[in-house]
């Protein structure tokens, strides 16, 4: 049986921020959701997260997790005195403790599961994974026998200049069989400069300590302050980037873009320079997005081209050309082979297969048939000061340019609206619809003496 708990307890005083550190975003998931997602392969029978600062608002932002158990540490006074916290709640428990750090956020899977199974078959009371830094500069060293057990680690400031040589650092990840941690936990002294119990402690107290060292140091980097969360941001792109690169996905300036992990691509799709995809992005085959655009959480088709936009909370088919600067708000849905052209906004509305929104138009809450040709300047009026209404445009209708037709209104099939009309009422099919003044001319106006 395998539980893991994640310490989450701290305030992140270096971040500078009224949100608690373990709540910050990294590419569009908190520090303390990625740690929990990187152990979801493993399967536990129980997870824990040990929350102290601002707990009632960790808890909300975690509550739909299904199955994470909350446990409290207050106040906080270190490592061990948090694991402590679990006494009560993994009482009678039998199997291994496995401890993540909620702000360590880059570690893989499969370098957990490596941890996890090295524990396991060696038959250690603890196992921790180890690190070899190229700067361990204030670092806690690991010393280690050619067996591979720990016999120590001693703490960068208490290091002579030759123990200061190793480079092996603990990385504070650790997989503990239950029973004997639990043994030792209430032994703990707070007998060191900080006056707190550490976790680090354990080792020396338990008789087997084994560690696995990582591959990649980058995945235990810790998160402390605006300039870390940078760092791990860049590392944690370059993964998505090199991911989907490796995928046939162009990125023409990978360094520019940035991604969400729940965006997927099709086949020969080119992200272009200054684009980025945030959420649950879909984008279909040979779809090209950019230079300067935003995608998030959108559906994208194949052979769609955006240029300069935003496309956010939209559903676009295929075979379509948005931008530039254009604007797709949420609940726009976006039918095979349209345009939405320069300056074009469409929010809460459908447009059919072929339909055409080429330069500065407001389309909201309006539904569309197919092959609409709306004119330039032509503008949906949806909103009466209180309630928002719907326009409705029939197939192979168009507006003339500076239309703006005032919802509720029906407009039928194949209708024609002349330039500069405003319609209020309901157009049927294959008609004409002229809704402006009669032009006034007056001769000789401007040689008035």
């Amino acid at each position: 049986m395998l539980a893991i708990a994640v310490l989450a307890a701290g305030k992140g005083t270096r971040m500078k921020s009224a949100l608690p550190k373990v709540l910050q975003p990294l590419a569009g998931a908190t520090l303390v959701e990625r740690v929990l997602s990187s152990a979801r392969t493993l399967a536990p029978e129980r997870r824990l997260l040990i929350v102290g600062h601002q707990a009632d608002r960790v808890e909300q932002q975690l509550q739909h997790i299904p199955g994470l158990e909350f446990v409290l540490q207050q106040p906080q006074n270190g490592t061990g005195h948090a694991v402590q916290q679990l006494l009560p709640s993994l009482e009678g428990f039998q199997g291994e403790l496995l401890v993540l750090n909620g702000d360590v956020p880059l570690l893989r899977s499969e370098t957990i599961e490596a941890l996890v199974h090295a524990h396991r078959s060696s038959g250690a009371d603890v196992t921790l994974l180890t690190a070899r830094l190229s700067d361990p500069t204030g670092y806690g060293r690991v010393f280690v026998n050619a067996a591979g057990e720990v016999d120590s680690i001693i703490e960068h400031r208490d290091c002579n200049a030759e123990q200061r040589s190793n480079s092996l650092t603990n990385a504070g990840i650790y997989c503990f069989n239950w029973a004997a941690l639990a043994d030792v936990l209430p032994k703990l002294s707070a007998d060191n400069d900080q006056g707190e119990l550490y976790l680090t402690d354990t080792v020396a107290m338990l008789n087997k300590a084994m560690h696995v060292e990582v591959a990649d140091a980058d995945e235990v980097n810790g998160i402390n302050n605006r300039l870390q969360l940078a760092q791990c941001e860049g590392v944690l792109q370059q993964r998505l980037r090199d991911h989907w690169m490796a995928e046939g996905v162009t990125f023409t300036d990978p360094l520019s873009c940035t991604l969400s992990e729940h965006c997927s691509f099709g086949r020969d799709v080119v992200i272009e320079p200054q684009t980025h995809l945030r959420g649950n992005c879909t984008i279909g085959d040979n779809s090209r997005i950019g230079p300067g655009s935003l995608v998030e959480n959108a559906a994208l088709g194949s052979n769609v081209s955006v240029v300069h936009s935003v496309v956010r909370e939209a559903k676009v088919g295929n075979d379509v050309a948005i931008g530039p600067f254009a604007h797709l708000r949420p609940a726009a849905d976006v039918g095979d082979g349209c345009r939405i052209g320069n300056f074009v906004e469409v929010k809460k509305s459908q447009l059919g297969p072929g339909s055409k929104v080429n330069h500065l138009s407001y389309i909201g809450d309006a539904s569309l048939g197919d092959n609409v040709n709306v004119g330039a300047g032509t503008i949906t009026a949806n909103y009466d000061g209180v309630n928002k209404h719907r326009t409705v445009i029939g197939s192979s209708s168009k507006t003339g340019a500076n239309s703006v037709l005032v919802a509720p209104v029906n407009v039928g099939d194949n209708v024609t609206i002349g330039a500069g009309s405003t319609i209020t009422k309901d157009v049927p099919d294959c008609a004409l619809a002229i809704g402006r003044s009669k032009q006034l001319t007056k001769e000789g106006w401007n040689s008035r003496t």
